[in-house]
């Protein structure tokens, strides 16, 4: 539970971090925030002595392409977050996290061909109504919100049909050295416009910058050692954890305004949430009643 909470802890508290690397930008936080992951990674994998396992990630085709996937849908998710964060749109960020499990559920319908409950159902056609709202609300789409929901429901999918052979140290690793290029290359864009922050805002800043390594792996290791050790119907309920963060740290400590009408779609949404919630603990509990139940026929069955 401890790992739980502190992965998505740190992620509610991205917003904070990021607004201590200005005057940097997305496209800069992000390019360092890779490369400085690749040696975190690099480190890690050197550490828990898994360079076999990371050789095979690279040379399996099929998990290679999904992973090459996952690197390109996880980067349009780091620079749409703090491209929000940065303009001052955190709220509408923290409604695309409060979505994504929505969007997920959906995903399952239209790409595993999963069928849903009808409580299911119900949360999805109210996470809609929801948007529709917002949409209103905000005076048009709200796109960041979509494009984090959607671009990290379509990573935990590719994430998925990749299995639980390749560790998530391994993943991260393979996803932040094929996105290390681009990154590099950002990076000279950058300083050759003049508009680079790395090396010129002192020790502090590049720290700062260094940190976002650290900061990306670590809530990723928390986060993978409480998926191994508590249901995931409590991993579940975690993940509302982060988003909740978010909001409240931009109603808060950043001042972004909600007015009455944001107040309405949030409460749709998180509606919504509970609804889903409500569902995923009692189908939970049906697992769990009919596991009981074929255990005790056993059980009578080897006694008769």
């Amino acid at each position: 539970m401890l790992y739980g909470i502190g992965a998505y802890g740190l992620w509610g508290l991205l917003p904070l971090y990021f607004m201590t690397l200005m005057p940097a930008g997305p496209v800069e936080i992000v390019a360092d925030r890779v490369v400085f992951s690749v040696v975190v990674c690099l480190v890690l994998i050197s550490a828990t002595r898994s360079w076999r396992a990371l050789t095979a990630a690279f040379r399996s085709r099929r998990t290679f392409g999904a992973l090459t996937l996952a690197a390109i849908l996880i980067a349009v998710n780091w620079l749409t977050y703090t491209y929000g964060v940065l303009s001052g749109q955190t709220i509408e960020a923290s409604l695309g996290y409060f979505i994504n499990p929505l969007v997920s559920v959906l995903l399952g319908v239209l790409v595993l061909k999963e069928r849903l409950r009808p409580l299911q159902w119900a949360a999805v056609g109210i996470g809609f109504a929801a948007v529709l709202v917002l949409a209103i609300a905000y005076g048009r789409v709200p796109w960041i919100a979509l494009i984090l929901a959607f671009s990290f429901g379509f990573y935990g999918l590719v994430k998925n049909r990749v299995g639980a052979t390749v560790t998530a140290v391994t993943s991260l690793t393979v996803e932040t050295v094929v996105l290390a290029p681009l990154a590099l290359a950002a990076i000279g864009w950058l300083g050759a416009a003049g508009s680079l922050t790395l090396f010129g805002h002192g020790p502090g800043h590049l720290g700062l910058l260094a940190l976002s390594g650290v900061v990306t792996a670590v809530p990723l290791l928390f986060f993978g050692a409480a998926a191994r050790r508590l249901p995931m119907s409590t991993i579940g309920m975690l993940q509302y954890m982060a988003p909740l963060l978010q909001f409240i740290l931009a109603v808060t400590v950043l001042g972004e305004h909600m007015g009455p009408e944001r107040w309405v779609g949030f409460g749709i949404v998180w509606l919504a949430l509970v609804v889903l919630t409500g569902d995923m603990l009692l189908a939970t509990r049906r697992r769990r009643s009919a596991v009981r139940a074929a255990q005790a026929r056993a059980e009578a069955a080897s006694a008769a």
